[in-house]
């Protein structure tokens, strides 16, 4: 399942520098994931690095995202194919 942050988020810009796959940007007026580009760090970490790094915890799954473990894995093998290119 992809990630997303929710409203609680306080702008303090330690999980943007985090992400492996460059989920997160700086959305209108908090930090956002692109689901596309999500991976929970699967290929990269045990855990989700943005969640580590969290200082409030407004990071949580997106129930609009439900993906596998599988499909994450797929997703992160198609980004690190596209950065190779």
């Amino acid at each position: 399942m992809a990630l997303k942050i929710t409203d609680q988020c306080i702008n303090c810009d330690v999980c943007e520098p985090v992400c492996p796959n460059t989920a997160i940007t700086l959305g209108r007026e908090i930090y956002e994931i692109a689901p596309s580009r999500c991976t929970e760090c699967v290929g990269h970490y045990d855990l989700p690095q943005c969640v580590e790094v969290c200082p409030v915890e407004c990071i949580v799954p997106d129930p609009e995202h439900p993906d596998t473990r599988e499909q994450l894995m797929a997703r992160y093998e198609a980004l690190t194919r596209k950065g190779a290119a």
